[in-house]
């Protein structure tokens, strides 16, 4: 079962990505984090102090770049520097439209960068289009075990 992780500090657009995961009618479980920190912290958890998690689970991350603590971008580069984390595929979803961001983000490994839309239709969309590729399109690598 694929679990989404969307690390999101802002409620408004935790909301909103919840309100759009249900329009698309988005089965898989999905968990919500703050920031970094919480990202590193949760994925850590899962996957070492959990021994009988199911084998074929697996995560897809939600990153917005800009969070308190520990920001999208340092996060992606733990992630992306870390055997264990390195193959969960990690979508960037963020209002950022810089170049820089999105050169410096696939430079680093991610696997999608996408801008938010400024309309909830334009989220419903992009959402459908993210759970119809990695959800029904893809096969995802299981994450390695700590």
């Amino acid at each position: 079962m694929i679990q989404f992780v969307v690390a999101e500090d802002d409620e408004d657009d935790q909301f909103l990505i919840e309100e759009a995961l249900h329009s698309c009618a988005v089965r898989n479980p999905y968990v919500y984090v703050n920031d970094g920190v919480e990202l590193l912290d949760f994925l850590t958890k899962e996957l070492k102090e959990k021994p009988n998690r199911p084998a074929e689970a697996t995560f897809i991350i939600l990153l917005d770049l800009n969070m308190p603590r520990m920001d999208g971008r340092e996060a992606l580069q733990k992630l992306k520097a870390d055997p264990a984390f390195r193959r969960i595929p990690l979508v960037i979803l963020t209002s950022s439209k810089s170049d820089e961001d999105v050169i410096r983000s696939y430079e680093t490994g991610v696997n999608s960068f996408v801008t938010k839309p400024v309309s909830f239709e334009g989220l419903v969309s992009v959402i459908a289009e993210l759970k119809r590729y990695w959800v029904e399109v893809v096969e995802i690598p299981k994450p390695s075990k700590l």
